[in-house]
């Protein structure tokens, strides 16, 4: 395994439910497959909402909730120091990987009890600083909202891109998320896409709060029926808005180069 350390370079998408950011982190990911073979990539599904799987064509199994409470029980009397039960979570975690398609794949999970995400989240910050050193890219697909950044989840990143849709709404949320980003994460770059767009040419804005327009892309109709259909995005043409969309941004950030 090529071990990057420093040099890993990890993305992580935020925005407002609803505005298409889980079909861009998988063609993310497909577009770092296809541009960058001989990398070692991990997709992270970090919304409980486990979208990301499918849209990736991976069967779920064990979960790094299901993980987190397994190490818990197993570990209990037997493992004081957090870094002992840290390094045996990580053994466990590369297990648990599905690996298809160029790339590594983990799914946050969704816990049991309901209410508070604050343990698992809590987790999953350790687990992206663990991991992050044995990639050379990781895609993370955060949950839809704030929480996640906001609870510092994901701390650390290079390339943090803000999703949203034309609506005032969602634009307003990426405002927010970028302030708070601001004063909550250690990051390289911020910047947005404006994904869904029903009219492109009425898009005239060069950066949203500060942070740049990534890539515009229209709606979608092929997109659509690969949603319904359940398929991947390694099943959508490669000359689609999404998938160019896409690679654009990746570009643009100095990601493929």
């Amino acid at each position: 395994m090529k071990i990057m350390g420093e040099n890993a370079k990890v993305i992580a998408l935020a925005g407002k439910g609803g505005v298409g950011k889980t079909s861009l982190s998988a063609a993310i990911v497909r577009v770092l497959t296809e541009q960058k073979p001989d990398a070692k990539i991990l997709a992270i599904d970090a919304d409980p909402a486990v979208g990301l799987s499918t849209a990736l064509g991976v069967t779920v199994g064990e979960t790094l909730d299901d993980i987190r409470l397994r190490v818990a029980a197993d570990v209990t009397g037997k493992l004081n120091k957090t870094e002992d039960i840290l390094a045996e979570a990580k053994y466990r975690l590369f297990d648990a990987m599905q690996e298809t398609n160029g790339f590594a794949f983990l799914a946050i999970g969704r816990p049991e009890a309901e209410g508070c995400y604050c343990a698992i989240n809590s987790y999953l910050r350790n687990v992206i600083e663990l991991l992050v050193k044995d990639f050379d890219y990781v895609v993370i697909d955060g949950e839809a909202g704030i929480e996640q950044i906001n609870r510092r989840v994901m701390d650390r990143v290079n390339n943090l891109i803000l999703v949203s849709d034309q609506s005032k709404k969602g634009l307003s949320i990426i405002s927010t998320i970028k302030d708070v980003s601001d004063k909550m994460m250690m990051c390289d770059e911020v910047g947005c896409i404006i994904n869904r767009a029903m009219d492109p040419g009425r898009i005239d804005f060069s950066d949203i709060n500060g942070a740049p327009v990534l890539a515009i892309i229209e709606q979608d109709r092929n997109l659509l029926k690969m949603d319904m259909d359940g398929a991947s995005i390694f099943e959508l043409d490669g000359n689609t808005a999404l998938i160019q969309g896409a690679a654009s941004a990746l570009d643009k950030l100095g990601i493929l180069k």
